[in-house]
């Protein structure tokens, strides 16, 4: 089965029959969205999935899958686990229904039951927890090894609400992975981030990665602040606009004389990126946009050898805080191009850094550029041997 989430797909390669995930929510932030992805990938897939709501209507389920373009009646393979209306008084036409939520006997049984019917099961734990009292995990902690006896996948979202630490290590203790989503603060929430805690399947340190909530889309890895630079008529305008979905340029007799601003949807990711004007008296702005940025993509024109002490200037201009970057080997197309190696020897640029062939009015190589930023950005600093 699947995760579902942009990078940890990437990381974790698949969600093993019989484990546990749990997403290890922030209250600050709308984290529920992780398991609902989570579910609504393996729908998809053709899994039989089952959605256990304790906090809202199972309406109230369904429009909020809506909100993110998930019809979960298109699957008949989706079963919702009821155990809501009990606590109002209302009947329940779904296909399990818990009477009495605040009975933990009953709750047990039926997710026992539910579990071993489906091959995944989405339970919201720290609700249950705030009806049934602390003491409920050790029943989750049953649903566990019910979960791995009978080859089924336990999707747990649980609030980090102030548990006692008893609780919140029996919570991270008992799942096989753990995925925190919290959010970056200073004053006010500024930015989300989830990052793998662990996972007993891979073998992988502790990642995190911003994010975004798409409506319709769910869960984007947000880039917010990427780097396009280089020299002048390198291509830096042809890169922006060959990559984004939407770009615009501000331009005089065809020269960028402002920043180019172009966002990319791609693999998952929602990220801006800005390209820089080459000429020097705009100097001052790379070192102010370079503070921002999460990384570089330096573009040279292979065909001008010239240019490359300026683009080297420029590229530690903006690097200087050390952020990852990449070289984009453009209009490898004309004549007397030189070699991504020839670059790379005229340049002393490191072993490690990845020089890629492009030709971006064409918008040849352009995404391979991408794909390395995004492999250092996730995969750690370049400059490490």
């Amino acid at each position: 089965m699947k995760v579902g989430i942009p990078v940890l797909e990437e990381i974790l390669r698949e969600l093993p029959r019989g484990k546990t995930l749990t997403y290890y929510i922030d209250p600050e932030v709308e984290g529920d969205v992780f398991a609902m992805q989570t579910l609504y990938t393996n729908l998809e897939e053709g899994y039989k999935c089952a959605y256990v709501t304790s906090t809202m209507t199972p309406a109230s389920v369904r429009n909020r899958f809506r909100e993110f373009g998930w019809e979960l009646d298109d699957f008949p393979n989706f079963s919702m686990v009821d155990a809501y209306s009990g606590f109002v008084g209302d009947i329940s036409g779904e296909r399990y229904v818990v009477k009495d939520p605040s009975n933990p006997t009953e709750l047990d049984e039926t997710i026992r039951k539910v579990v071993k019917e489906n091959d995944l099961v989405v339970i919201t734990l720290s609700a249950m927890i705030d009806v049934c009292g602390e003491e409920f995990v050790g029943i989750a902690e049953g649903w566990v090894q019910h979960a791995a006896l009978n080859d089924s996948c336990l999707v747990i979202s649980f609030v980090a609400w102030p548990y006692s630490d008893k609780v919140i290590q029996q919570v991270k203790d008992m799942s096989n992975a753990v995925v925190s989503v919290g959010g970056i603060h200073h004053r006010v929430v500024l930015g989300h981030y989830y990052g793998l805690l662990k996972a007993d399947w891979v073998d992988v340190e502790g990642k995190a990665v911003l994010f975004r909530l798409v409506k319709p889309g769910g869960i984007r890895a947000y880039i917010p602040k990427i780097l396009v630079t280089g020299p002048f008529n390198a291509g830096k305008s042809s890169f922006v606009h060959a990559v984004s979905d939407r770009a615009v340029s501000v331009d005089r007799l065809g020269t960028t004389v402002a920043l180019d601003h172009g966002h990319v949807e791609y693999k998952g990711f929602s990220i801006d990126i800005f390209g820089t004007p080459g000429q020097e008296r705009f100097d001052p702005l790379l070192k102010f946009l370079g503070k921002e940025a999460l990384g570089v993509i330096l573009v040279v024109d292979s065909t001008r050898p010239e240019t490359f002490p300026r683009a080297k200037q420029m590229l530690e201009a903006t690097t200087r805080f050390g952020l990852p970057y990449v070289i984009a080997a453009n209009k490898q197309d004309l004549p007397g191009a030189l070699s991504p190696e020839e670059i790379r020897k005229r340049m002393a640029l490191p072993e490690n850094v990845p020089v890629i062939p492009t030709v971006a009015r064409d918008k040849k190589g352009v995404y391979e550029v991408i794909d390395a930023l995004l492999n250092l950005l996730i995969g750690g600093k370049y400059g490490e041997s």
